[in-house]
């Protein structure tokens, strides 16, 4: 495709398909027809055609200071993100450096990641989970000029490390309270004093990057988390961006543009939440809500209700906690009650398998059950409005994906990783089960590498999704990137007859027995929290091993303030207690009895009928141990998408795993 002379839609000539120089070009992955040859487009091109189509439809709606919801409009965002485009040129940042955006989900991290773009930089997200050090790392590699920070907690962490940042020349803060130390003279900012700057003089400079910019150069940092070592900068350009929200709209049933809603809450530092939250909302003129900073401690609920989104998407661990506050509230209805429910959820959940199977015709008692029974459920949850649910980041467990479905809420699976841009593959209600991950998006490709005999082996992915490669890191991605443009996901699967891809493991986190045997962890650990459901987590451990071990978490209650969590046992976990005449109300107290030979000898009993499910022999456990408490982000167990960090877990454990290898 031959170079324009003027941006942003330019493609500028290269011959590689992978590069690790942040001011260099990639050659795009442009098909010969259908979805993979959709025109290129960039990011300031979807922005601008989402403000032209739709002027005055609104595009974010926040809380203000004094907790009032208030509407920017597409007209407005664009405006927004021009200001604070010139803004960013003005306190110095340069083409290809970042800004690094430390801070919740909020309008200002969309501007800020907008207006990175548009002035020719790169925006690069960082959690807000982030230590000093790694908050270093992610500055310092993408040579960031600029740092977004959103309250004085995370200030402190920057101005640790500023005087190790030389191309650091401003930090920003988007809420009070400020310290003293945030004033202009010191390059330390309030949000607010950017909208009082006199930026006109950078309209022509901000038109020349706009005119210098091409869809194939990268616009976009995401950072792995990566289980060994530190973080890799994933490379995305704008076509791997503008492409991917392109395709995965063209996938969901039903879109409507200009008419759908969606809660912005799980992290944007993750590639899923940046894909849908910032630019398929673009692709499609979303309205977006924002949650407050504890969505993921409990208060998405509320959010749920005031937005009722048309789409919704989280991760496993959201949705079991709905599942919990939901078993809490039926708990407590009566007796005729709980007959009602049991009956509506079963010819439910009854009526989807029945769609699984081919048959899609409605009985008349899901009719009855749905309109009057389900509705209701819907509305208490916000999600009456709701066409798709999504789960992203995680596998979820068939039996979780089965209550909802019994809410008649079925629960789509989607796949993919920072390397493709985030999605790749899709379920939807003519390609469901319980186990699939969905078929490949149009446009995009999939295949096995080096199958075995069941036709297992490692899925690789192709397509105009795929990266452009890991930033300064030639051994890495050469090692992920093969000279055909296949990308080594590291994830082992299959394909069925039927396009469906299924993950069985993963090549770092597959358990290989001592004996030689494969063990996807997360199924078995799965089976044993079906049997115990006041477990909250299961960990499986075996790795070079003579035989499998478990390490077990019993549900407790969260703090709100910290997401740690609390010595209290959460309602579940009560239950569980007092059926074996117990009257413990707290895990220390389960503890302080050595502990307790009942509710091991019961734990013990859910693993013996989780073992009888196991695939094979290998794959039954023969020991566990109980954990002091339960998994967290500020325990250090979950990330900050609330996946487990294994790695992590093994080393914090060490003394509790070799001690069940050698009692």
């Amino acid at each position: 495709m031959p170079a324009e002379k003027v941006g942003p839609n330019r493609v500028m000539p290269s011959e590689s398909h992978a590069i690790i120089e942040k001011d260099a070009y990639v050659k795009l992955r442009i098909g010969n027809d259908g979805i993979s040859a959709h025109e290129p487009i960039s990011v300031p091109t979807l922005l601008n055609r989402a403000a032209r189509d739709y002027p005055n439809h609104p595009a974010l709606v926040h809380k203000n200071a004094n907790n009032v919801s208030q509407k920017v409009t597409f007209s407005e965002y664009k405006a927004n993100v021009y200001k604070v485009a010139k803004a960013f040129i003005k306190l110095g940042l340069q083409p290809r450096h970042s800004v690094g955006i430390l801070a919740f989900n909020s309008p200002e991290w969309f501007y800020s990641e907008l207006a990175a773009i548009h002035a020719g930089g790169i925006v690069t997200g960082i959690y807000t989970t982030n230590s000093a050090d790694a908050v270093y790392h992610v500055l310092s590699t993408s040579e960031a000029n600029i740092a977004i920070v959103d309250d004085s907690k995370q200030m402190e962490k920057v101005r640790s490390i500023r005087h190790k940042l030389p191309h650091l020349k401003a930090v920003i803060q988007t809420l009070p309270p400020y310290e003293p130390f945030v004033k202009r003279e010191d390059g330390y900012y309030r949000w607010s004093e950017l909208w009082e700057m006199d930026v006109e003089m950078y309209t022509e400079e901000l038109n020349n990057r706009l005119a210098r910019m091409a869809i194939n150069e990268c616009c976009c940092l995401v950072f792995t988390s990566g289980t060994v070592g530190n973080p890799k900068g994933v490379m995305l350009s704008h076509d791997n961006i503008t492409w991917d929200a392109f395709t995965i709209g063209k996938r969901l049933p039903g879109i409507q543009s200009g008419k759908e809603v969606l809660i912005s809450y799980l992290p944007l530092s993750h590639v899923a939440a940046q894909i849908v939250d910032v630019f398929l909302t673009l692709q499609l003129a979303v309205t977006v809500y924002f949650a407050d900073k504890d969505a993921l401690k409990g208060t998405l609920v509320k959010t749920l209700q005031e937005a009722r989104p048309t789409r919704f998407i989280g991760v496993p661990r959201v949705y079991e906690k709905i599942q919990e506050k939901m078993l809490q509230v039926a708990a407590q209805n009566s007796g005729i009650k709980k007959m009602i429910a049991a009956w509506a959820k079963s010819v439910t959940l009854e009526h989807h398998m029945n769609i699984i199977e081919g048959n899609p015709q409605a009985s008349w008692q899901y009719k009855i059950a749905k309109n009057i029974i389900m509705k209701k459920v819907k509305e208490a949850l916000g999600l009456d409005r709701c066409h798709t649910i999504a789960n992203a980041a995680a596998p979820m467990s068939p039996e979780l994906k089965k209550y909802f479905m019994s809410l008649d809420l079925p629960i789509m699976d989607a796949f993919g990783m920072s390397e493709t841009t985030g999605g790749h593959t899709l379920t939807n209600p003519d390609a469901y089960n319980f186990n699939t991950v969905g078929r490949t998006l149009a446009g995009t490709e999939t295949k096995i590498h080096e199958p075995d005999d069941k036709g297992h082996g490692e899925i690789c992915m192709r397509g105009r999704n795929v990266f452009m490669g890991y930033l300064n890191e030639q051994d890495k991605t050469n090692e992920t990137l093969d000279e055909e443009g296949w990308l080594h996901s590291g994830d082992i699967g299959f394909v069925d007859e039927r396009g469906y891809l299924y993950i069985t493991g993963r090549l770092k986190e597959l358990i290989i027995t001592a004996g030689g045997e494969n063990v996807p962890p997360v199924h078995v650990e799965h089976l044993v929290k079906n049997q115990v459901p006041c477990i909250s987590n299961a960990f499986l451990v075996g790795d070079h091993r003579k035989f499998l071990t478990m390490l077990v978490a019993l549900k407790t209650e969260m703090d709100l303030d910290s997401g740690a969590p609390k010595d209290e046992l959460h309602p579940e976990t009560l239950t569980f207690v007092k059926s074996l005449g117990l009257d413990y109300t707290k895990l220390s107290q389960i503890h302080s009895a050595g502990p307790c030979p009942k509710v091991l000898k019961a734990i013990e009993d859910g693993i013996i009928r989780a073992n009888k499910l196991a695939t094979s022999n290998a794959q039954r456990i023969q020991k566990f141990k109980l954990l002091p408490h339960d998994f967290s982000v500020p325990t250090g167990e979950l990330g900050p998408t609330l996946k487990v960090k294994r790695s992590v877990v093994v080393k914090m454990y060490t003394d509790l795993i070799e001690s069940m290898y050698t009692d």
